[in-house]
């Protein structure tokens, strides 16, 4: 989890997702469509967000060039 980050610029809630999408090349509307409607069944995306809304620290993206 070294280069797992919670983004700071394009959050909604946290920026798990956004973080999540950045890292693993997906997309991040998707993405967050996929964790709301699972919640809506599981209790379990809800935990692991909390969890990494925690554990995760912000990366500084606006103005950074990903290379």
């Amino acid at each position: 989890m070294s280069n797992l980050y919670k983004s700071s610029d394009e959050k909604v809630v946290a920026g798990v997702c956004a973080g999540l999408a950045r890292r693993f090349d997906l997309n991040v509307t998707g993405l967050r469509w996929v964790v709301a409607l699972v919640t809506l069944f599981s209790g379990l995306p809800l935990l692991a967000y909390a969890i990494l809304w925690t554990v995760l620290k912000e990366r500084p993206t606006k103005g950074v060039i990903d290379v």
